[in-house]
């Protein structure tokens, strides 16, 4: 607390305490108690987002347009954009790092795994909820904050300049793999430039436990860790937030009934802006994600770990194989998925 201390006092004067909060890979998080109301204060990883002026400038667009919907008809909370004591939505310190604050959302927690068929139906309905209250946000008002994020023949691209001789089983399982299904990669990318999918607004990491449960109802009452928000693909959301939710461990699967629940909840809200090509770009979405996650986990465990938080030198490739096991999954159950998708889009 001495060390955060006087960074948190530059949103409030009086703190009490503070405390870690959450299990991100990226950014540093604590939630502070004041006298008056507790707050989460945020320190932006530069490593990872450069230029976190453009980030609050998106946050503060997104805010404004949700804001303007009717309230009663919004039922998930943003959290709030906090001001340092002088007025400012950043505070950088004096070894170069930015901090921001917001908003709390009291009484409510994020989870790990999915329990229950309702959760994944709180899930899909949070995520579909929020595609539609921003499918009428223009995109080009927001920065692309993370050029090249969820772009997967870029993150193939590079896994090649970095790609080596395999020296272990997980290696080896990993370069296989790659080497064997490395021509999915464009096919969602492909689509965007033949004009069948189409720029919209995306929450860029709807992991499981960016979404807040109120703890007394099991309702969904926010969408949190707004960073990447910026113009994408909303397959990519799609397929991250699926791949997050329907993950089984051992042995690494694909829970279709989880995936069921979901998807049927999403595009109750989603179909009021989803065409037949997004409906056809599902599977491919579905198959995609934990591709490229995998991707990504392999190539910075290559590099070093210098991305993501690991606390020994192999759990980026462990994290990388697990990710392709779960791909694997995926496409032994691909007759059914194509099933269930062909199902909700004529129901």
């Amino acid at each position: 607390m001495n060390i955060l201390l006087p960074i948190a006092q530059q949103f409030a004067s009086e703190v009490t305490a503070i405390t870690s909060l959450g299990n991100g890979l990226i950014n540093d998080t604590y939630r502070v108690t004041t006298a008056s109301a507790p707050f989460v204060l945020q320190r932006i990883n530069p490593a990872v987002f450069p230029a976190p002026e453009q980030i609050m400038a998106n946050l503060a667009t997104l805010n404004r347009h949700i804001a303007q919907k009717n309230a009663a008809s919004v039922k998930l909370q943003i959290p709030e954009l906090l001001k340092t004591l002088d007025n400012s939505l950043l505070y950088q310190h004096e070894n170069g790092d930015y901090w921001r604050a917001l908003s709390f959302i009291a009484d409510s927690e994020s989870i790990e795994t999915i329990g229950t068929i309702g959760d994944a139906e709180q899930v899909g309905s949070a995520l579909g909820r929020f595609h539609r209250l921003i499918s009428d946000l223009n995109p080009a008002l927001l920065h692309d904050t993370l050029p090249g994020f969820h772009i997967t023949p870029d993150y193939l691209h590079q896994y090649h300049q970095l790609e080596r001789q395999a020296v272990n089983a997980d290696e080896r399982y990993c370069t296989d793999f790659i080497a064997r299904f490395e021509f999915i990669a464009d096919e969602l990318e492909t689509a965007k430039q033949q004009g069948l999918l189409s720029l919209r607004v995306i929450h860029g990491d709807p992991k499981l436990n960016n979404f807040l449960f109120e703890q007394r109802s099991r309702k969904i009452v926010s969408l949190i860790d707004l960073d990447t928000v910026k113009p994408g693909l909303v397959h990519y959301d799609i397929g991250d937030c699926l791949r997050s939710c329907c993950y089984r461990h051992d042995p690494v699967t694909f829970d279709l009934a989880i995936c069921s629940a979901l998807l049927t909840r999403y595009l109750n809200e989603a179909k009021a802006f989803f065409t037949e090509h997004d409906y056809h770009a599902l599977y491919p979405a579905i198959r995609l994600l934990p591709f490229e996650l995998g991707l990504r986990f392999y190539s910075d465990y290559l590099q070093g770990n210098h991305y993501f938080k690991v606390t020994e030198p192999r759990q980026n490739l462990r994290r990388a194989a697990n990710q392709f096991r779960l791909c694997a999954s995926i496409m032994a159950q691909e007759e059914a998925l194509k099933d269930l998708i062909s199902r909700l889009q004529n129901t």
